[in-house]
């Protein structure tokens, strides 16, 4: 079993296919984007589904290729729009959520904990489908679409008030209020 404490993705992508015989000299090649920790989850993750999408077997395949992909722009904040798939105790459901984020990776790290959060979701259970980038127009979750509106502030209740360092004392008799 697989037990992430604090999820640290990386997204890649792994190339197999079942191995030539003679009925099938070349077999066909699949490709999947994983999101795992490290390439021997990749592979395994990579081996679970193909297992259930086509019959292939690790002990019947081979991976051609493993590669990380990086992030295009990663210092830009993103929508990213995440359609899964998950167990729950009830049976299998599909889902579509929206994540902000700078990365990809991030916007799944995120996914994972949402689910384990909201849904009780292992890391296990869930499979992501696809992630894409959403366009500020095609958001469709009103939490995301908060986000987007111009000139953005956020209320700062509690701040402390402005004290110059060197004529303040050590200690203070009274205790500093926050409140404006």
């Amino acid at each position: 079993m697989i037990y992430f404490s604090t999820l640290q993705l990386t997204e890649y992508q792994v190339v197999g296919r079942k191995l030539p015989s003679e009925q099938d000299a070349s077999p066909k090649l699949y490709r999947m984007r994983i999101f795992a920790p490290n390439d021997v989850v990749a592979k395994s993750r990579f081996w679970y589904f193909l297992k259930k999408l086509r019959k292939v077997k690790k002990a019947a395949g081979e991976i051609v290729s493993l590669n990380k992909i990086s992030e295009k722009r990663p210092e830009q904040i993103k929508n990213f729009g995440i359609w899964i798939r998950y167990d729950s105790r009830s049976g299998t459901h599909n889902m579509y959520k929206e994540y902000r984020a700078m990365r990809r990776t991030e916007a799944v790290e995120n996914c994972y904990q949402d689910m384990a959060a909201r849904h009780r979701a292992r890391f296990r259970s869930v499979q992501i489908i696809r992630v894409a980038e959403v366009k500020d127009a095609e958001v469709r979750r009103q939490y995301i679409k908060q986000l987007l509106t111009p000139k953005l502030a956020f209320p700062l209740p509690h701040r402390l008030a402005n004290v110059e360092k060197k004529h303040r004392a050590l200690f203070i008799a009274k205790r500093p209020t926050t409140f404006y």
